[in-house]
């Protein structure tokens, strides 16, 4: 009887997809993950410059590369912060299609392997995996339409691990919600560490409202979800990436000194004070202190 049950359960486990076995994890560190920033190329070193300056940190070299498969051209440079880091275009041509639509760069071990699993666990590849001037890539998109790209370095960078690790801020309704955090936590092997189904609404410009408010933990940093009826008075939606400060009112005093503009002033909402921003250029963040 034991041996006919073993052969029993054997046999269920062989009838398992493929897919629902748990894939490798293919982060590198949230050191190496980049929120996406274009901005007009007439612009570019004035943004490049304000960032620094609101949180400090160093650039890598400017140059001018075709990172896209089809003929384009782009400024290019990376700035690497205790508080997040960002790779900067300033595109000197049209920008080919999907590129600008993507939010984030995710480094991973294995390009390969790390696109297959993000379509195993659902996303949607936007395009084929392609060579660039330093690796390769990939842009991906997950349920609710939220678009990240995937890459890979021929040669292993190294950076120094970040001060505070920033939030990804991915924003949607809850037609697709359940959906974006089951597949970005199965690829991402993401722990889910809060999942307030009724925070203030005022966190996101609804103030009056209740949402929910998902925060995820990977290898990849952190993500905050918000679900909500969609209704968002601006800027917010516009905000990719949220940056935690150990002083806010000091942090603000920098960047306005260096031309960046406080959208949303500084408020108290649950445990942290935030406020949003526009830097020069165009790009959007919110920044806070607090937990």
């Amino acid at each position: 009887m034991k041996r006919f049950t073993f052969l029993i359960a054997a046999a269920v486990l062989a009838s398992v997809p493929a897919y629902a076995a748990e894939t490798a994890d293919y982060s590198v560190g949230p050191q190496y993950d980049t929120t996406h920033v274009y901005v007009p190329q007439d612009q570019f070193d004035t943004f490049v410059s304000s960032f620094v300056a609101t949180f400090g940190g160093a650039t890598s070299k400017q140059g001018e590369f075709q990172v896209t498969p089809t003929k384009s051209l782009t400024k290019s440079q990376l700035v690497l912060t205790p508080s997040g880091t960002v790779s900067v275009f300033g595109f000197k041509t049209p920008i080919p299609y999907p590129f600008g639509d993507e939010r984030t760069g995710y480094l991973v071990t294995d390009i390969d392997a790390a696109v297959a699993s993000a379509v195993k666990h659902g996303a949607v590849r936007r395009i084929a995996t392609f060579p660039d001037p330093i690796g390769r890539d990939s842009v991906v998109q997950w349920p609710g339409g939220v678009n990240m790209q995937i890459y890979w370095h021929t040669a292993k960078p190294s950076y120094a691990p970040l001060a505070s690790v920033p939030e990804n801020r991915v924003y949607l309704t809850p037609d697709a919600a359940d959906a974006f955090v089951k597949s970005w936590t199965g690829y991402a092997h993401g722990r889910i560490t809060a999942d307030d189904k009724a925070a203030s609404g005022a966190e996101i410009g609804e103030p009056g409202k209740t949402v929910r408010r998902v925060s995820i933990e990977s290898g990849y940093g952190r993500m905050v979800v918000f679900v909500s009826d969609g209704q968002l008075p601006w800027p917010y939606g516009r905000d990719m990436t949220g940056y935690a400060v150990t002083d806010l009112s000091a942090t603000l005093a920098k960047a306005t000194a260096a031309g960046v503009e406080t959208l949303v002033a500084p408020f108290d909402v649950g445990k942290r004070q935030t406020a949003i921003v526009r830097f020069p250029g165009g790009y959007v963040a919110e920044i806070h202190q607090g937990a």
